[in-house]
């Protein structure tokens, strides 16, 4: 942030101004032009950009709520209304968030509408374990995002990019759900790992049991997972595709701060690979990602990998038109 002192009148003003920006942005006639003067806007402070971080977590919030059955009077005084706009997803955050509506918070939790906890939680350069409000201990991955909600019926995780590992505490009356892409883990006490690049995913049980749906609006709690089982899906899959994984699977050795490669081809292995990538690699066609590669590699270091690559791979390293690195099958000598 930045070092300059505001009154408190400049610093209203501003979240006033990061409130209205992400209204706007969200909406789907935002002109070209409004988003290049929202851009420049973003860039003129540091405090521009952290307010504006503070109005995209009320917003994933309100993004999120349970959609309410109708309510009459006699249960919550509050207006009807038919459409659900932006302005009115924003305010019911802000008055969870700001405790701006103290009496509005308490019968939105009553009803389940609500939640009465929100926490936003990232790793960046290092691995971090956090304790969650209701005592679940979740360990980050390098470049992980994830927000907690606590509602009356639910805990709720949205995963929005990285990896996770959960100790999830038990409550069989208040089940805990994590959110990644548009599937849906649901479990009520248990130790499981979620990866997510992009809009892939991958579940790992250990222990207790989860399950896995690989689209949330699908009707039905999805696949049953069983310690050693692990479900994979990408956004927008019908059913997530199950398979058995061993005790030391590679899976979770990011906990030690390892990325395990077990004789895996290029196209499978960029994913993972990726994840730790501030520019993605990309393979120049098919035969390259058949390639195949192994090995065990720090993953605060997955840039001299990259670098390595020709030198353990018949391959060399190319640019796109974007700039991105692509990887390039040797041509066989004749």
């Amino acid at each position: 942030m930045s070092e300059t002192h505001l009154t408190e009148a400049q610093y209203d003003a501003i979240t006033e101004a990061a409130a209205q920006w992400c209204m706007r942005v969200h909406e789907p006639d935002c002109t070209d032009q409004e988003r290049e003067a929202f851009a420049v806007w973003l860039a003129a402070d540091p405090v521009h950009a952290f307010e504006y971080e503070a109005m995209l977590d009320i917003w994933d919030v309100s993004e999120h709520l349970p959609h309410p059955a109708p309510a009459t009077a006699q249960v919550i005084a509050l207006p009807r209304v038919q459409r659900r706009s932006p302005w009115s997803r924003f305010a019911v955050a802000a008055a969870v968030t700001l405790l701006a509506a103290p009496v509005a918070a308490y019968s939105g939790w009553q009803l389940g509408w609500l939640p009465n906890a929100y926490e936003r939680f990232t790793a960046d350069t290092s691995i971090r374990t956090v304790t969650l409000p209701d005592g679940s201990q979740v360990e980050l991955n390098l470049g992980t995002q994830l927000t907690f909600s606590n509602y009356k019926d639910q805990r709720r995780v949205t995963l929005s990019k990285g990896e996770a590992f959960f100790k999830v505490s038990h409550d069989v009356t208040h089940p805990f759900l994590v959110q990644a892409a548009e599937g849906r883990i649901r479990v009520t006490g248990t130790q499981f790992n979620v990866w997510m690049y992009e809009d892939q995913v991958r579940v790992t049980l250990l222990e207790g049991s989860v399950l896995v749906t690989s689209n949330k609006n699908l009707s039905g709690d999805g696949l049953r997972l069983e310690p050693g089982m692990q479900a994979r899906y990408r956004a927008g899959d019908y059913a997530a595709q199950i398979s058995q994984t061993y005790a030391n699977t590679p899976d979770l050795a990011w906990r030690t701060g390892k990325l395990v490669l077990d004789n895996l081809s290029l196209a499978e292995a960029l994913p993972l690979i990726n994840r730790y990538l501030n520019t993605p690699l990309t393979v120049a066609d098919s035969a390259t990602g058949k390639l195949r590669i192994g090995g065990v590699f720090n993953t605060r270091d997955i840039n001299q990998l990259v670098t390595s690559l020709p030198k353990v791979l018949p391959v060399y390293l190319s640019r796109n038109a974007d700039g991105q690195p692509v990887l390039n099958a040797r041509p066989q000598n004749l």
